[in-house]
Parts: structure tokens; sequence; C-alpha cells
């Protein structure tokens, strides 16, 4: 059975079991669970991220959709992608924002930023064995990123991981401004 298939049947569980718990007793209360709060415990459980009553939903949901997404140079679609049409994919899906194509281009696009500030949604980017940035990935929280891995396709790491620690270069969030002028052309 697929990783997925497996996912979709506990999510499948999960809801059920909410809605049992609803169910009033003779003489009790219902108390009906919020199904947004089942995602984002859901979400929390898989990606290993304290996901908070502020988080972005629609954020999780589409980094869930694309998880196992091969690796593919210059893809852009499920059948293959690479860590920036990934995060470009994720931006125009999830912030309505159209960001560069390339992680370079990318970066001159936001504000930089200490490790200890970013929030979830952020840009994180690497320099791996190259001078130039080379590899981008969305900040999702709890030090962990979503991105395109050459190795594994669309995946979680954490940035404390020896390797991603190494090549760590820069946060960035996107400039403001930017986002706003970027959404008003489109």
């Amino acid at each position: 059975m697929g990783k997925k298939l497996i996912v979709a049947l506990l999510l499948v569980c999960t809801f059920v079991s909410a809605q049992a718990q609803t169910t009033p007793a003779k003489g009790s209360k219902t108390e009906v669970q919020d199904p947004d709060n089942l995602a984002k415990d859901y979400f929390s459980q898989i990606m290993g991220v304290a996901i908070s009553a502020t988080s972005n939903l629609k954020l999780y949901q589409f980094i869930y959709d694309w998880i196992g997404t091969p690796y593919r140079l210059g893809g852009d679609t499920k059948r293959g992608i690479d860590c920036s049409g990934f995060a470009y994919q994720l931006y125009d899906k999830v912030f309505n924002t159209v960001i560069g194509n390339n992680s370079r281009n990318i970066f001159s696009m936001v504000n930089p930023i200490d490790k200890d500030e970013l929030k979830e949604g952020d840009l994180v980017f690497f320099k791996i064995k190259s001078r130039s940035i080379s590899h981008i990935g969305v900040y999702i929280g709890d030090n962990k990123f979503a991105h395109a891995s050459s190795s594994r396709g669309v995946m979680i790491s954490n940035l404390d991981e020896p390797y991603w620690k190494r090549y760590y270069y820069k946060g960035g969030r996107l400039i403001e401004s930017l986002r706003e002028k970027l959404n008003t052309e489109n």
C-alpha cells in the first residue's frame, strides 16, 4: 500500500473518530470539534511541526499534496519539479504571488533575515558546494522546511541536520512592496 493511501486512511479514521466524539450521550451537551483544528492536528503529526491556530492550513495542504513528487531539473509539475519550481508553485497557489523562477533571482526579491527570525512561509536559501545560491526551500516552522531535494524529491527537512546547517546561507521574506506590486500586475 502506498504511503499517501495509508495517510489518507488515517485521515479518514481521524475524522470518523472525531465525529464519534461529537455524538452526545443522553443528557449531555454536544461538543463539536472544528474540522480546521482536526486538520491542523493531523498536519502537525505528519509534518512534525507545531501548527498553531494562526497557521496557514492552505500551506500545509499544498506541501502534503506535493510530498514525494520526484525531482526533475527545470520541472514544475507533479511529474517532476526542482526546488525553485516548487517554491514558485507554492507561492503562486498558497499566497497568490508570482516569484522568480530560480533561487538566485528569487533571493533578489526578498529582505534577508536571520535564521531565528524565520516565520512560516519565509524562504530559506542554500549555497551547496557553490559560491552562489543553488537551493531554495520554504520554511514551515520548528526549524523545518519543505523543498524539492535532488535525491528524494519533495520532502521536509530540518535546518539543524548537519548537511543543511553546513550549506545554509540566509532566510528571506518577500519584500512587501514587491509582493503588492506583483499582485496588482496580475
